[in-house]
């Protein structure tokens, strides 16, 4: 075992320190965010009518450079700006995040990511199933893995980028696939904004009351948890690999 994560880590070379650094620096830094959340607030009203737009040039590149999650900035974007405008700013901020992730990820992985797959039967069998169909299967299937509030943003970008998504496919699929998700977190953050709290922490102790908060949450809980499940069928029927890829290689 030991051997083989050494081997894949070499073959992986710096596409596999990038894929580590954006699993766990966007899973720390989130929760410094949405903690200052009255800070950034503060900063971000100061700037006035440029806000939404300095705000989802900051979403873009922070999120597409691994640095912050994209449900933390969301949050920021429904706080700060209320639903509507606080959707569309998040929207150009995950896209322009897509965006830059993906070219990031191109640049570092190079050929090491797609050498490592074509060593391997199985990986070869998903990456064609999920590149080798033509335009409009690879952006449904692109769309399909966005959906889940599970599915990882930056390594998501870095996966999709390694298996030669193009940048359009890749671009649309993360704008139909996250924005309902993003919707939903923004206009609950939007929702907890208009109570008057001043940050989350005083939402929380000063809210609507703490059975109402937990039903909000197993709520919100739930509805992810549909929306995963169906995603998750909707990708194994698309691309037929969950029983029929070969094991051998």
């Amino acid at each position: 075992m030991k051997d083989a994560i050494r081997s894949t880590a070499k073959a992986l070379g710096p596409a596999g320190v990038l894929a580590v650094l954006w699993l766990v620096a966007p899973a720390l830094l989130g929760f410094v965010l949405v903690a200052n959340l009255s800070a950034a607030s503060n900063w971000l009203e100061t700037l006035g009518p440029a806000a939404p737009y300095v705000f989802a040039l900051i979403f873009a590149v922070t999120s597409g450079l691994g640095i912050l999650p994209t449900y933390a900035q969301a949050v920021v974007a429904g706080w700060v700006f209320g639903g509507t405008v606080g959707i569309f700013a998040a929207l150009g901020g995950f896209v322009g995040g897509a965006i830059i992730g993906w070219a990031v990820a191109r640049l570092v992985s190079s050929h090491r990511v797609e050498d490592a797959i074509n060593r391997n039967s199985k990986a070869r069998v998903i990456r064609e199933a999920l590149v080798g169909r033509g335009f409009w299967p690879t952006l449904g299937i692109v769309t399909l893995i966005r959906i889940p509030p599970n599915s990882p943003f930056a390594l998501t970008n870095l996966a999709f980028a390694a298996c030669g998504v193009g940048l359009f496919t890749h671009s649309i699929g993360a704008a139909v696939g996250m924005s309902p998700r993003t919707a939903i977190i923004v206009l609950l953050s939007a929702a907890a904004a208009a109570s008057g709290a001043k940050d989350l922490q005083t939402f929380v102790v000063d809210g609507p009351g703490t059975w109402v908060l937990i039903g909000g949450v197993v709520t919100l809980i739930v509805v992810f948890g549909i929306i995963t499940f169906i995603a998750e069928r909707a990708i194994s029927k698309a691309t037929g690999t969950s029983r029929t890829a070969p094991t051998q290689k």
